[in-house]
Parts: structure tokens; sequence; C-alpha cells
């Protein structure tokens, strides 16, 4: 499992709580390069972490040792399982304790961090050691790092979203290749479900949106939608490929039994993070997840072939199949810190250095984060992994941009999805105007 608290590989979006308004309100100083320390003196950091597994903690561990070896005059402290509400109030209120470097799972908290200061602009850093970010990160994750110009964070390995497939289910009902485009997909999906009952021996996909992972902007990624225009303003009403996804959603649900039998089915099934989930045990065709589910799939030792590939695309968007959406982790300076300069060094190695990068990569069997890493031939993997690391670097993939108030517009738009495919909502255009004047409201009340 690649990290140690659920939300951050599903949609954190969902896992916002009244804690983020901190950063918001917070006065934590301005985001900038006024550091003044002498990283080659004897200087102690303090990293906080959220990782929590054994294995997570040990890769951490070597890591800091790697980044020690290198920099004999900085040493750090570490403190691991820090959630973000921790983490935010550590740097609203500084201190001795609090942390100099942080790294936090909730790219969509981007925004806060930010727009409140909490985390210093990071450009400079990358200017005077000669770094360009654009040519360093995969595109998505170069974008989900930065808001309105401030690149308060850094992306420390991410995650990539593609297709699990049921080789011998695709065999018995004689599809030879994955889908690669949604038309293909919605008929691969209806040839691969098999009735029993009220309900289904075999599900060709489980497509309503507390179907694990196949939440809105997940679907929405494949057809590279502009959340916001130009003027900062929700885009939902008027970039088509929202209402494409959306009825691409809802023709799912109606083709493969309506909203009601499939949550029926769905209640029946087990965790998704436990060795029962339905992709597991056959009881589901096809999976949208992340990179994790790979090695989470094998270990609960499946009686059939696991197939992987990229998500499909629209079919006027043949040409771009390959893509898909990608998140990850983010590391940051906080603004509190005296030791910027150190702190700095510290999360240059541990985000640029590509051994450093593959060898962690290596240990949580998450996607590098820089292109240099996923191209090292130190890294080692599953040849089906390999579709995650060709999907992380392909330049059509996507992310959902960072907002003032976090992935609260995500949930709003989540929200509109759940009374949408239910049929509580029966007017798309109306319902897709309506939930973007709330994200308006939403972020200029945040501001």
């Amino acid at each position: 499992m690649p990290r140690a608290i659920p939300e951050m590989v599903r949609n954190t979006a969902f896992a916002l709580t009244a804690s983020l308004t901190l950063l918001t309100t917070a006065c934590t100083g301005q985001s900038g390069s006024g550091a003044a320390d002498d990283p080659s003196k004897e200087t102690t950091l303090t990293f906080w972490h959220a990782w929590s597994a054994p294995s997570e903690v040990a890769a951490v561990k070597s890591l800091i040792a790697g980044f020690e070896k290198a920099h004999p005059t900085l040493h750090v402290d570490v403190v691991g399982n820090m959630t973000d509400d921790k983490i935010n109030q550590a740097l609203r209120t500084g201190g001795a304790k609090a942390p100099d470097v942080i790294s936090s799972f909730t790219t969509n908290n981007v925004g806060k961090f930010c727009s409140s200061g909490a985390l210093v602009d990071l450009n400079p850093f990358f200017e005077k050691s000669g770094i360009d970010p654009e040519t360093t990160f995969p595109k998505a994750m170069n974008e989900y790092t930065q808001f309105d110009g401030n690149r308060c964070s850094v992306p420390l390995l991410g995650d990539a979203y593609g297709l699990y497939y049921n080789k011998t289910a695709f065999k018995k009902a004689g599809i030879t290749s994955p889908p690669k485009t949604w038309t293909e997909f919605e008929a691969d999906a209806r040839k691969l479900t098999i009735p029993q009952g009220d309900g289904y021996r075999q599900l060709g996909f489980m497509p309503n949106y507390h179907g694990w992972e196949s939440t809105t902007e997940h679907y929405f990624a494949q057809f590279s939608p502009t959340y916001f225009d130009s003027d900062g303003k929700s885009n939902l009403a008027a970039d088509p490929a929202f209402e494409a996804g959306f009825r691409l959603q809802k023709r799912l649900v109606d083709e493969l039994g309506g909203f009601q039998k499939l949550e029926k089915f769905r209640a029946t099934l087990g965790d998704e993070w436990g060795p029962e989930h339905p992709f597991h045990t056959g009881q589901v065709a096809m999976q949208l997840d992340g990179e994790w589910r790979l090695g989470m799939a094998e270990e609960a030792g499946p009686d059939f072939e696991i197939g992987v590939a990229p998500l499909p695309v629209p079919d006027d968007r043949a040409d771009q199949y390959g893509k898909g959406y990608i998140t990850g982790t983010i590391a940051g300076i906080a603004a509190t810190s005296t030791k910027q300069n150190a702190a700095w060094e510290l999360v240059k190695y541990l985000t640029t250095d590509t051994d450093a990068v593959v060898d962690f990569s290596n240990a949580i069997h998450n996607v590098p984060s820089t292109l240099a890493a996923i191209k090292s031939p130190k890294l080692k993997y599953d040849p089906r992994f390999k579709t995650f690391l060709d999907i992380a670097a392909n330049p059509h993939s996507t992310t959902t941009p960072a907002s003032v108030n976090g992935g609260v517009y995500l949930v709003t738009i989540q929200q509109f999805g759940y009374a949408y495919e239910s049929g509580r909502a029966t007017d798309l255009t109306a319902g897709l105007k309506k939930t973007a004047a709330q994200i308006d409201t939403d972020i200029a009340q945040a501001k």
C-alpha cells in the first residue's frame, strides 16, 4: 500500500476538515526567499511527514540517512504520522518544535498553503540552484504544486490513475484488448456484466461515484477540462468537457442496471483497502484505480490474470490515449522556519536528486516525481507498473488546479454528481450552472 492513510490515495478533497480553515486565517508570515541562515554550518532540521506503515517509515529513514551522508553538517529530526490538521496548526503557530520542512498527502491544499503564506515560495530557491521545474517534473505534477505563480510546494512521488482489467474475464467475453475509447469501454462493460438474481455474478464496471476511485475528477481527467476561466471563475457550465463527463457516467449507470440496483450490489462488496475488494475477487471486471492497486491485488491472490492499461479517452480525443489523472505527495518549507536555506537543501535532495527519488519510489511503490527518475534504469517495478510511469510522463495527463479554499470546489462538483447519477437532479445544464455559481460564491468568501 503506497500510503498509510486511505484518504491520500483516494480523493483527498473529501478529507477536508474544519481545521483547514486555519491556513486562510493564519498570519504565518510572507512567502518569500528572505532566508539568511548558512547551510554549511551545523544545523538540525525538523521534518514532518504523514507516512506511518512500518515499511514506509523505514523508507523515509533510509531517505534521510542518504541526505545526512551527502550533507554532513545537516541533521534531521523526523516526525512521522503527522496529519494535515497537525501540520496546519504547526504552520500557523510556529515555535521551536514546529517543522522546518513538511510533506502532505493533500495536494488539494496547495492553494491554501500558497495563498496564506504558510509555506515559502520556492521559485527563488529553484532559480538560485539552477533547477528548472518545468523540465524537472512531469507537467501535471508541476502544475499542482503551485498557485497564482507561487510555487510553495514541490512534488515528492506521485499517484497515477489507470484501468485494471480481468484478463481472464476478457478472454471469456471474447474481448482481445483493453478499451481505448469510452465507446469501446461502454461496450466492454456491458459484455462483461453477468446478471444473477436481482444482482450480478460479475459486473463489468462499477460506475457509481461511491464506487471507490470512480470520482468526478478521475472521470473528467480524460476529457481534459478547464476548471476555471482566466478570471478565476468556475468553468463548469461553460466547458463542454464537464457535460460530456457527467453524461458518460450517467449513461454507464443506466446501461449497467440503474443507480438503485448498482448501489444495492455495491453494499454487498468488500472493503476498498482489504483483500475482498471486488476487483480482487472477480466480482467487478474493470476497475479505475491508482498504481498502488497492482500490489494490493496481487497480494490478494486472485484466480485470474491482472491487466493494466490507461483509462479510455473520448472518441474525438483518441490521439491522447495514454493519459490519466495525476496527484501525489507534496513537500514544502515552513514560512516560520529560521533555517530556510538548510531546509531547501533537504527539500532539493528529497525531490530532485534522481537516485534519492528512485530509491524512495522503489521502497514504497509510488510513481517517481521527476522525469529523470521515471527514466532511470535503477527503477525496479513489475512490467505492468510501467503503464503508470508512462501516464505520469504523458504531457496530456491532467490534474485538478489549486484553489484558495483547497478542494471545496471538488466536493461541490462531486455532490452534484451524486444528485445527477441518482436521478435527484435531472436538468444537467441547470445543475451545472447552479453548481458553478456555488463554487464562485465559496471562493469569493474564502478570499
